[in-house]
């Protein structure tokens, strides 16, 4: 398949691109059919110097059915050679990233909270499972209640004792009379 694309030259830190028309196989730097412009990104945007093209090989290699990719595509179609494409929607790429986490945390819990009430909204029968759960808990603290029951039981218990002791002071009592 046929690319325009960008070939890189210069130095370390000192990029120029050449816009060529290569194979998709071949290497990025590499074999290419033609040359058909220039990019240089170290000049300011309102210099012509930046951007060469050859416009009639351009809508040749077009016709041919090479395919630009999407940074020329761009260079194209700021020249007016293509339509422009589409852009990409990155909002936050103008932020810098210390901002970013930040305002993004914000914007994170402003998202979340709609979310938060659909959620609500569409899942009544998670709220009954929810509802249920309590029921079974509930039932988990009547077991308590049945452990306190025979912890009773012992008291009653003792109560029984407390009373022989108390019939005991009674039968005291009738002998006490009688003398």
């Amino acid at each position: 398949m046929l690319k325009l694309r960008l070939s890189r030259g210069g130095t370390k830190k000192r990029p120029v691109y050449k816009v060529v028309v290569a194979d998709s196989r071949f290497a990025r730097d590499g074999r290419f059919i033609e040359k058909v412009g220039f990019f240089n990104p170290l000049l300011p945007k309102e210099k012509k110097e930046r951007i060469g093209l050859e416009a009639e090989r351009i809508k040749y290699w077009l016709g041919q059915g090479a395919q630009p990719t999407t940074r020329v595509a761009r260079i194209l179609g700021e020249n007016e050679l293509m339509p422009m494409p589409a852009n990409g929607n990155n909002p936050q790429k103008a932020i810098p990233k210390k901002d970013r986490k930040k305002e993004g945390s914000d914007e994170a819990k402003k998202e979340e909270a709609p979310k938060a009430e659909a959620k609500k909204e569409e899942a009544p029968k998670a709220d009954a499972k929810k509802e249920e759960a309590p029921k079974a808990e509930a039932k988990k603290e009547e077991a308590p209640k049945a452990d306190a029951k025979k912890e009773e039981a012992p008291k009653a218990e003792a109560k029984k004792e407390e009373a022989p002791k108390a019939e005991a002071p009674k039968a005291d009592a009738p002998k006490d009379e009688k003398k």
